[in-house]
């Protein structure tokens, strides 16, 4: 009969009523009734579905509420895996295979119960045949012993599932077997209820209620739609191959799913088709869109949920602050603020408008051709530097997708792709101790789980190798996934989140590679590497944690590249305790605290970041605190750019620190005893910010050390195992050894306060710096008991003056250039050298020098918009000696070398002057030649990170620290870790 001689949904109705057969002939007729067939999708193919008695809802049990994409696909995929026990690879030889088929077809069908054949399953099993059918009619079958089932055999329960239960153990002595419809319970001799070690076992739709099933490798597995509930598990010992899909594991005492030792050598025949269904499992899940915006508030995202990109721009920014990042209310007293200028500057200030109107270019010596110009020149296509720019940058890297990591990294390739020891796919692990534990070289692959409320989600050990996809690991109530002892593996695309520890901890040597995942909203840290742990960390959006986004501690050394680390409630980054790591190419933006912490020994490489929108500080380089910190975007933060304190040693190489709130780069230490709460972490009204780490990162540490106290005794290792910590890994300490602190190579600009503000007892070297419009002082040095060097640094258009240095500190001036200022080129209060500098264009006195007690000035080129060029104020001690000064506007009246009557401990000489020729000269008089204008252009700015002199050994520097004591200011707002 044509398709077209009834309407369509009179044919639907129709074959409603047919059983499953006829419509698979039904689909052989032809291609129209093929497509009418498969139009029968959401009604008959749902009801065929939804009533075979050997499967469940196909998205159960993590999703039942979602229909399948497909009904028919989904009936088509339960009938293809419920005949896997039936392919056994010994029975298909040429010469049985006929064998084979007559016995499959005059199989027999057995009937156990009350008033049936037999009575009990063990008389069943004396007398039936392989391949033949055992139907249990409901009722509790128990035996008193174990039981042995020799030849393959399908056992069935009768009727709704739980009205079939067995209290048996039983033991599988041949080659495949199958259990459907049944609930399991242990007998009074064995928590065991069903093992082999060396057939194949299918269950369909089975319960285990505290009972253990067992699988002995070269022994295989699959198990579909099973519960395991009560404190039941499933132990695999050295299994090559099993695939547990869609099963529901609740209640445990202990690990739901333990893996142990490695896949055995040998393989049985149920391997090639278990690894061949595993490969065609449809993933459910897209690839997660990535992005740099997360959902702010404790409710998770779905795994593959779209994650927002938002550009703040300047203009949000300021929103957000309430205000513009300019120098406004910061705490801290700073002697160059208002009200605090010397006289000279006073008057100065007053006339700034006016000077930088009537300093027209015929008087103007130009200095645009220095060393350092091309930071601040326009680019061949008109856009204009980060340096010179008034606007941070707008966009930030995205995190590349997985494929985009697979594709340029062969062993996560290798991974990904790998079938081998357990898998486990959309099963549901709630409600108990722990989930999956592999241990002693086992394997696993996890796709598409949900756990939720265990102590753990997956613990791996000893060398054993994970790879988890696309899974979703929740409200554990210690950390969701521990890697240790040499552990590796593959985490990609999960969703981990609402953990009460660290989402993934990683220890004692584990090295995994952790791609594109979401952590956000735990309780603590996002990852946590520690005690020699490795591992790569890259392209995860880590975000709404309560602590450290990633905390690595105890000599932990990750990788940590191309994540966006964001919206946490403490530091984005918190490198502490000796821990060392590459944190390269991350966006680390939006967070309460420093965007990265580093303190108490850490050492890391901190390189090409993006750091930015913090609501404290961007880097805090706290007590102890070393790293080299290359190639960073520090901008747009409400605090300080970079805050150094406490004998650290960092190196910051060729940085941008930009549009920050308050200081650029702040240098600080010293001993308040106002301040004891500050030093000890405990903030008045602001919790977490400033001060020591004290009591408040003390307890973070231990915690993170007691969160995994409980599996350290489980797994034997010492408690104590810091004791470890003394192999260090090698793979990053190519880089030069340093005894001084190092600022070289950075832009300072468009801070709110200060570019470089230092207040420390130690050693500091700035070498090679543009610091440029800065609303205050280029570089403000209030307290230097150790020598700071200010070499070939470009300091042009701050707020206020050029550099300023305070009584009793030690300063070296050298080579700079310091140019159109609004206060004094450099005002000079300390001991130390100012030498070989061109102090051109500043609205206030070029040189200032007063109370100083031993001052030379030499060789210097100056030329002040307004005021004297060189002015010596009260008793100074020292010499003046071969400096140049050029006359500014024609009518500035002030002399240009200038000397308080009674000065006789300061001796001038060959100083020149020069002046304009009473005519007036329409072009520039003079120009900065023999040298050109300062810095000089054979500094190292502009050079790559391998050649900067100080790894070339060009020995310019000696070191510079900043050697805090004990202490901190009251005003700081670097963050300190719990």
């Amino acid at each position: 009969m044509e398709v077209g001689s009834l309407p369509v949904e009179l044919w639907r109705v129709i074959l409603a009523y047919l059983p499953l057969p006829d419509l698979g002939r039904c689909c052989q007729v032809c291609r129209a009734w093929r497509e009418l067939i498969f139009s029968l999708d959401n009604t008959r193919w749902r009801q065929l579905c939804l009533g075979c008695p050997e499967c469940r809802h196909p998205n159960w049990p993590s999703q039942p509420h979602l229909e399948p994409p497909s009904w028919r696909e989904a009936l088509k995929q339960h009938a293809l895996a419920t005949r896997t026990w039936t392919r056994n690879g010994q029975e298909l030889q040429s010469s049985a295979c006929l064998l084979f088929f007559r016995r499959r077809k005059d199989r027999r069908v057995w009937h156990v119960g009350p008033g049936y054949e037999f009575e009990t399953l063990r008389g069943a099993l004396g007398v039936v045949g392989p391949y033949d059918r055992v139907f249990l009619h409901p009722g509790v079958y128990e035996e008193q012993a174990e039981v042995a089932l020799k030849v393959p055999v399908e056992l069935v329960g009768v009727g709704r599932l739980g009205e079939v239960a067995l209290l048996v153990c039983i033991e599988q002595q041949c080659p495949t077997a199958r259990l459907c419809n049944l609930v399991f319970m242990p007998p009074w001799f064995s928590t065991v209820v069903y093992k082999t070690s060396w057939g194949h076992v299918q269950l369909d739709n089975c319960n285990f209620e505290g009972a253990q099933l067992q699988i002995r490798g070269p022994g295989t597995c699959q198990a579909r739609f099973c519960s395991f509930s009560q404190g039941s598990s499933a132990h695999l010992l050295g299994v090559v191959l099993s695939l547990l899909d869609s099963c529901d594991f609740s209640g445990s005492d202990s690990a739901s799913v333990t893996v142990e030792g490695p896949p055995a050598s040998e393989r049985n025949w149920a391997c090639k088709h278990l690894a061949a269904l595993a490969r065609s499992f449809p993933s459910q899940s897209s690839s997660t869109p990535r992005g740099h915006e997360g959902s702010s508030n404790d409710k998770p995202e779905p795994p593959g949920g779209n994650v927002k990109k938002e550009n703040i721009s300047m203009e949000d920014w300021k929103r957000r602050t309430g205000g513009d990042a300019v120098c406004r209310g910061t705490v801290i007293e700073d002697p160059w603020s208002d009200g605090e200028h010397s006289d000279g500057e006073e008057e100065n200030q007053e006339g700034t408008n006016n000077t930088k109107k009537l300093f027209t270019l015929d008087y103007k010596i130009l200095y645009d051709h220095h060393g350092l110009s091309h930071l601040l020149k326009p680019r061949a296509d008109g856009s204009l530097p980060l340096a010179s720019s008034p606007n941070p940058p707008s966009v930030t890297p995205e995190p590349l997708t997985l494929q985009q990591e697979l594709d340029r990294d062969p062993e996560a390739q290798m991974l990904a792709s790998s079938i081998l020891g357990c898998i486990l796919r959309r099963c549901v692990f709630r409600d108990g101790k722990g989930g999956v534990h592999l241990s002693n070289y086992g394997q696993a692959r996890l796709e598409e789980n949900l756990f939720r409320s265990l102590n753990y989600a997956v613990r791996c050990i000893q060398h054993s190798t994970i790879v988890m996809l696309r899974n979703e690991v929740c409200e554990c109530r210690a950390s969701g996934v521990f890697l240790r002892l040499s552990a590796q593996g593959l985490i990609a695309e999960n969703n981990i989140h609402s953990n009460g520890e660290a989402g993934l901890d990683i220890r004692k040597g584990a090295n995994p590679i952790i791609l594109c995942n979401k952590i956000h909203s735990g309780l603590r840290s996002g990852v946590v590497v520690l005690g020699n742990g490795k591992g790569s960390v890259r392209s995860n959006l880590i975000y709404n944690n309560k602590e450290a986004g990633v905390y690595i501690l105890f000599s932990g050394n990750p990788v940590v590249s191309g994540n966006c680390i964001f919206q946490g409630q403490a530091a984005g980054v918190a490198i502490n305790e000796n821990g060392r790591g590459l944190i390269t190419e991350n966006v680390i933006r939006e967070n309460q605290w420093g965007g990265v912490d580093i303190r108490r020994g850490g050492d890391p490489i901190l390189k090409n970041n993006y750091i930015c929108y913090g609501y404290s500080d961007g880097v805090v380089v706290g007590e102890r605190g070393r790293g080299l910190i290359e190639g960073n975007h520090v901008y747009c933060n409400k605090g300080c750019g970079v805050w150094v304190m406490s004998s650290s040693l960092p190196q910051l190489l060729g940085n941008y620190i930009i549009h920050n709130c308050m200081y650029g780069l702040a240098v600080f230490c010293r001993k308040d005893p106002d301040n004891i709460e500050a030093r000890e972490g405990n903030w008045p009204g602001q919790e977490g910010m400033g001060g020591d780490v004290g009591n408040g990162e003390r307890r973070g540490v231990e915690g993170e050390a007691r969160e995994g106290q409980e599996n350290f005794n489980e797994e034997g290792e010492l408690f104590a195992w810091e004791s470890d910590l003394d192999s260090e890994d090698e793979r990053h300490s190519a880089r030069r050894s340093i005894s001084v602190a190092l600022m070289e190579g950075n832009c300072v600009s468009f801070n709110g306060a200060v570019g470089l503000y230092v207040k420390s007892s130690e050693a500091l070297n700035v070498f090679a710096n543009l610091m440029n419009r800065n609303c205050g002082p280029g570089v403000a040095v209030l307290q230097s008991t150790q020598l700071t060097r200010l070499v070939t640094n470009c300091i042009v258009e701050n707020g206020r003056g050029g550099v300023t240095v305070e009584k009793d500190c030690r300063v070296e001036l050298r080579g700079n250039g310091i140019y159109e200022n609004s206060g004094h080129g450099v005002r000079f209060s300390g001991s130390g050298q100012i030498v070989e500098n061109d102090v051109v264009s500043n609205c206030g006195y070029g040189i200032q020098v007063s109370a100083s007690t031993d001052i030379k000035v030499v060789r210097n080129r100056v030329q002040p918009a307004q005021g004297c060029g060189i002015a010596l104020l009260g008793p100074v001690k020292g010499v003046v000696h071969d400096n140049i000064l050029f006359q500014g506007h024609p009518e500035n009246k002030k002399p240009l070398l200038h000397t308080d009557a009674g000065n006789e401990t300061c001796v001038l000489r060959n100083n020149s002057i020069l002046r304009f020729n009473n005519s007036g000269a329409s072009s520039p008089p003079w120009v900065l030649e023999n040298p050109p204008p300062r810095p000089l252009a054979s500094s190292p700015t502009g050079l790559s990170s391998s050649q900067y002199p100080s790894r070339l050994g060009i020995s310019v520097t000696t070191r510079v620290g900043a050697a805090v004591e004990s202490g901190c200011h009251s005003g700081s707002m670097f963050c300190s870790i719990l």
